[in-house]
């Protein structure tokens, strides 16, 4: 045989692929219809772990493997077949579309909200970017923003999320685990930083620079050539600022955004020292009260799975299916419950999509637990 007479042969068999895959999600559809009727759930675990045994040995040893795959992703299918024949609507969906109801169509102009440090923060740059008049509060640290938040201070708070160079803030992720919030909209900020000192320093002076972790790691490339320098972390860049300002030395100095210039009196040795030009950090709004402003195309969720081979490629394949790409996956481990973690997810969907319909109504069955944590859009 030549190569087209073996592809002719593939397309044959494809051919009878398609009917009968046809057939059995017509199959899956009435079975949809039995588990309304008699109210059973979509999943039942115990017959897909049988039919993957069953399969993977009527393949035998060499096909074994490539058929619990092939079967692994036609059992999701079905699911989400079944799930959308079912036309079950979620409590969560209810929710949402109650909060895309009430929520007000202007994005709000001058709320009270909470950021992280003191003026010059990189959370208040943004938080100017977000919202036209801001009044804002600020707190020492991350935790004190959400708290902010739960006890209605405030209504809303700024947190730095991610940075393009230095990855995720650990920090907030492990914080969003414990508190109750909805994100209300994300920006990303081009952060520059810069070398800040007490008038008259020179470079070769400086013995301490101060600035946050973040920032630090940021820098690397700068701060390795300065031989003999000492680098203090401290909570915020603009705290870095305020310490270098406040203690009139000329021996110190603090990685900083370039508005702690004039706020601190301070003057800039060196501008834009990070190790790449391209530098953004991703913020996040949050609010205590689920909010969805109209347009919004993100969505944020965080699920607890199943501590077992295959449970994050059953998440995976549903988004798959539903055609929802997955633009940030971060997992962290969960206090006080042993090598378990929680899946954080940013989606890109619009709220308004059939896809979106569709999985909120079916994260119940895809997980053991989960937290949906607002739809939204992101200014850039």
């Amino acid at each position: 045989m030549d190569l087209n007479e073996l592809r002719l042969e593939i397309d044959k068999i494809d051919d009878e692929l398609v009917r009968l895959f046809g057939e059995r999600m017509d199959v899956a559809a009435k079975i949809a219809d039995f588990k309304r009727e008699n109210n059973l759930p979509i999943f039942h675990p115990g017959r897909e772990r049988a039919k993957l045994q069953d399969v993977a040995e009527k393949a035998g040893p060499e096909m074994a493997n490539y058929t619990r795959v092939l079967y692994s992703m036609l059992f999701e299918l079905s699911s989400s077949y079944q799930s959308k024949c079912r036309g079950f609507v979620s409590p969560l969906y209810r929710e949402i579309t109650q909060a895309i109801e009430n929520t007000p169509k202007l994005f709000p102009q001058a709320p009270m909200v909470a950021c992280q440090g003191v003026e010059g923060a990189y959370s208040q740059i943004a938080c100017e970017k977000i919202f036209k008049n801001p009044f804002i509060m600020y707190f020492k640290n991350f935790e004190a923003v959400f708290n902010a938040i739960d006890q209605g201070m405030c209504q809303y708070g700024i947190l730095p999320i991610e940075n393009s160079t230095a990855g995720s803030v650990k920090k907030v992720y492990d914080l969003m685990i414990q508190h109750n919030f909805s994100i209300v909209r994300t920006f990303r900020l081009k952060v520059d930083h810069n070398l800040l000192v007490n008038p008259g320093t020179k470079l070769s002076d400086i013995k301490e620079v101060y600035s946050h972790e973040q920032a630090i790691s940021q820098c690397g490339d700068f701060l390795q050539n300065l031989p003999g320098v000492n680098v203090i972390p401290v909570g915020n860049t603009a705290i870095a600022a305020e310490m270098v300002a406040s203690s009139g030395r000329k021996d110190v100095a603090a990685l900083s955004s370039r508005a702690c210039t004039e706020l601190y009196n301070l003057e800039c040795l060196a501008s834009s020292v990070q190790d790449k030009g391209n530098n953004r950090t991703r913020f996040i709004c949050i609010s205590k009260n689920l909010e969805i402003y109209p347009g919004s195309d993100k969505t944020s969720i965080m699920m607890i799975l199943n501590h077992k081979p295959g449970a994050l490629y059953k998440v995976l394949a549903r988004l798959y299916i539903l055609g929802i790409n997955v633009t940030k996956l971060e997992s962290r481990p969960i206090p006080d419950r042993e090598f378990e973690f929680m899946f954080y997810f940013d989606l890109e969907t619009s709220i308004y999509s059939e896809e979106f319909i569709q999985l909120m109504c079916e994260l119940d069955e895809l997980c053991e637990e989960f937290k949906y944590l607002g739809s939204y859009t992101e200014v850039v």
